[in-house]
């Protein structure tokens, strides 16, 4: 994210020492949120492998329950379901309109 905002930064002209917020250079360049774009990808790649069929190796792994797997100190990362639905959730969508490709 920082990096991010120091190439557009760098691309129009300015430096922090401008006090330009940043969210007025992303209106000024049209860049959408490097988060808001990792979700629509997240979310095609989703709708991809739900519309594929139960018998292939990519739905086959999300049966998958590892509960005896040794985690590490801390807070648990998330798993790619948590974080799917998540996404759904902001979007307002859900799960049985992945098969849908005409929205």
């Amino acid at each position: 994210m920082v990096a991010e905002m120091k190439m557009i930064r760098w691309m129009c002209g300015y430096t922090r020492m401008d006090r330009i917020s940043n969210g007025v250079i992303r209106d000024l360049v049209k860049v959408a949120y490097i988060k808001d774009k990792m979700r629509v990808t997240r979310l095609i790649w989703f709708g991809h492998i739900k519309r594929r069929s139960v018998n292939t190796l990519e739905r086959k792994c999300e049966r998958i329950n590892i509960a005896e797997a040794k985690r590490g100190r801390g807070r648990p990362k998330k798993s790619l379901d948590e974080v799917i639905r998540d996404d759904l959730k902001v979007v307002g969508l859900t799960e049985n309109i992945a098969q849908d490709r005409r929205l």
